[in-house]
């Protein structure tokens, strides 16, 4: 059965490069259906598909009907790249592609339209269209499949360009590794909305692979924006595990099992590390702004300021926005400050540095529109009261100390909650602040103080965690009286006096972690609702029970990070330095799940087998996950279909023929299923392979 299998496999690619592409007209229109929904199909070309020593300017492609042309620049691209892109325009029944560059000798062109063209009346694509010419004797002809994800969502990336180069043009550069940034691709590829792609018209040669998302749509890898993604070692088509092709009837394009796995990531270590820009936005405030993240800065020196009067605060997460207040008094501030900072920047071959560059910065006061029609008012109401005899109190103006106060509604007893104030504190008497816990009933209620301690946030340090030994399910008062504390500006905090109450576990689920690890290896675990946004997260997890509490009722999913170097976080990966990002995957139960439904006062229990979770991505590994990804997809999508009709059924009281419907809907995913088992399982339904 395997090697009848493996047999089957080659046939299909063969099919496929024979068949398929020099006939996409028949496999891109779907049988049945109405009209409207079929896409235009080709009648002739001119000169023909796969046509050699081509020495033409002009291409004429016609159809069975008038087609439009849509988002050609977004759809089309050139393999490999023309310096100056193709034109094409509508002719009668057809278009015409002009080739407006001179090409190289002896080399595989393929003019990609992707879904640009389309017929003139409803706009239905003709998916996957594409040209291909040699300017030799010969069209290289060899094929590879991939998959491309996101590294953190564990989803697919849409419309990825696939980037090939000859490896024994580039040279030997394992420490740095910049062929994406300055060398052209031979071939290129581009992944479809499911992130599967297939590479065509490849030579038997090794190749050295990327990734990249465009998400300016310019066709260039931009790094810091687009998603990138590396592949480690260099691959022959040739010597390549085969693959199988199939088109999906229900995307309505072509798809297959993918050989090739990218995990992308946004690479923001390859930005070169300087200062850009000093400002001073505020009389006691300089802001640094640097290219990239965590600048190593070995100190700066300000004239007449002293350095332990200078507060840093790094207010942006990735620590790129550097903020320094001046505890001094604003009298004796200047309006210009000099300076000078010295600090760790790349040279031109991307090595740190240690620089020293001067700083100047200026403040003045400006008045606004507003403030000059407050004061002008204030004056003439001043003016007024001296011309009666009164004495004049001026209005009491809004405090300008800003607290943002976390202890309302229902706090989580095991995080607590923050206080943040604008700006830092130079002054903190945390003795007068007061937390009770309250008892009894409403109308005689009993307060009694408890202990807390506040814990100031490393990367904001205008932000406090307020920590206590919480009850569940229990009253809160919590208490800031005025003048508490005193920020950088000399302002002074209001009194506040907030009530809160912590949750109550019996009203919310329990996820209890059966965790098997590798060896020493630690872990991220987080819960995510069904979106995959976080909600909670456990670090540090390594084998053995780990619980999630106050998990709200509903859908959830467990994502699980690889934490390769034991920093708590998910790091990214490099590109010139060739690293990969630290896995991320989401769990999948063993049913094949990856929602899970939580109810209020539930314990779910999942066991987490690691080795499972990180096993190696072979092809029939990645074909299998992504099998259980379309099944899971399918029958969620039936799930709300389901739903829907029986909202309808109920709304339109038409029950016999939402019954109908339904049993329809029914069979037809029944069907759907059964083509994905054909489509990518490795046993007998081969002829769901088959276009």
């Amino acid at each position: 059965m395997k090697n009848s299998t493996l047999i089957l496999k080659t046939a299909v690619a063969l099919l496929f490069t024979g068949a398929f592409l020099s006939r996409c007209a028949s496999i891109m229109s779907p049988e049945g259906g109405p009209k409207d929904s079929l896409p235009p199909v080709i009648t002739n070309i001119t000169p023909g598909n796969f046509a050699t020593n081509f020495k033409e300017k002009k291409i004429y492609i016609e159809f069975n009907e008038y087609v439009q042309l849509k988002d050609q620049n977004k759809e089309m691209f050139t393999s490999p790249a023309m310096k100056k892109t193709p034109l094409v325009t509508t002719r009668g029944k057809g278009i015409v592609i002009t080739i407006r560059d001179t090409l190289k000798e002896n080399t595989t062109y393929a003019i990609d339209l992707g879904s640009a063209v389309r017929d003139n009346n409803e706009g239905n694509p003709l998916n996957a269209m594409r040209y291909v010419f040699s300017t030799g004797d010969k069209i290289d002809s060899m094929m590879c499949s991939g998959y491309t994800a996101d590294s953190y969502k564990a989803d697919s990336v849409s419309r990825t360009f696939i980037w090939f180069f000859i490896a024994d043009s580039l040279p030997d550069t394992p420490d740095y590794d910049s062929t994406i940034f300055n060398r052209k691709p031979d071939v290129i590829a581009r992944a479809q909305n499911n992130g599967i792609f297939i590479a065509q018209n490849l030579k038997p040669v090794k190749y050295r692979i990327y990734a990249f998302g465009d998400k300016n749509d310019n066709q260039m890898y931009e790094p810091g924006t687009d998603l990138i993604g590396i592949i480690d070692s260099a691959y022959n088509p040739a010597q390549m595990q085969p693959f199988s092709i199939w088109f999906d009837s229900l995307r309505m394009y072509p798809s297959a099992e993918p050989q090739l796995y990218f995990r992308m990531f946004t690479d923001k270590a390859f930005k070169a590390q300087r200062l850009v820009e000093a400002t001073r936005p505020g009389q006691k405030q300089i802001t640094l702004y640097f290219n990239t993240a965590n600048p190593q800065i070995d100190s700066l020196e300000l004239d007449s300021i002293p350095a332990d009067k200078i507060i840093y605060d790094p207010r942006t997460k990735g620590k790129d926005t550097l903020n320094q207040w001046l505890n001094v008094d604003a009298e004796q501030l200047p309006d210009t400050i000099k300076g000078k900072i010295t600090y760790y920047r790349h040279d031109s071959i991307r090595q740190l540095v240690k620089t020293s560059e001067p700083i100047k910065v200026a403040w003045k006061y400006i008045e606004t529109k507003e403030e000059q029609k407050e004061r002008e008012k204030e004056e003439k109401e001043r003016k007024k009261a001296e011309e009666e005899g009164r004495e004049y109190t001026p209005k009491e103006k809004p405090n300008p100390f800003k607290l943002k106060n976390g202890a309302s509604g229902d706090i989580n007893p095991e995080k607590g909650f923050d206080i943040t104030i604008d700006f830092p504190a130079v002054a903190f008497d945390s003795t007068q602040v007061k937390l009770y816990k309250i008892t009894g009933d409403d109308k005689n209620p009993t307060e009694t103080e408890v202990e807390k301690v506040f814990v100031r946030d490393s990367l904001n340090i205008g932000r406090y965690s307020v920590k206590a030994k919480w009850e569940k399910a229990t009253k809160y008062r919590f208490y800031i009286p005025k003048g508490a504390i005193t920020d950088v500006m000399g302002y002074k905090n209001d009194s506040t006096s907030t009530n809160f109450t912590t949750l109550d576990p019996e009203k919310f689920a329990k996820i209890v972690l059966s965790v098997k690890g590798e060896g020493d290896k630690r872990y991220i675990i987080q819960q995510t609702d069904s979106s995959g946004k976080t909600q909670q997260e456990l670090s540090g997890v390594q084998s053995g029970v780990h619980t999630i509490n106050y998990v709200s009722p509903g859908e959830i999913r467990i994502r699980v990070i690889e934490d390769t170097n034991g920093n708590g976080v998910w790091d990214a990966g490099d590109v010139v330095n060739r690293l990969q990002p630290e896995r991320a995957e989401m769990f999948i139960g063993e049913e094949g799940e990856d929602l899970f439904v939580t109810k209020a006062n539930w314990d779910v229990e999942l066991s987490i087998d690691m080795s499972k979770v990180f096993k190696p991505m072979t092809m029939e590994n990645l074909v299998k996950m992504l099998e259980d990804k379309e099944s899971s997809r399918l029958k969620k999508l039936f799930e709300e279909w389901q739903k829907k009709q029986v909202e309808n059924q109920k709304q339109n009281n038409q029950n016999n023929s939402g019954m109908g419907g339904m049993g329809g809907m029914m069979g037809g995913m029944g069907g759907m299923m059964g083509g994905l088992g054909g489509m990518m399982g490795s046993g007998s339904g081969s002829s769901g392979r088959l276009f």
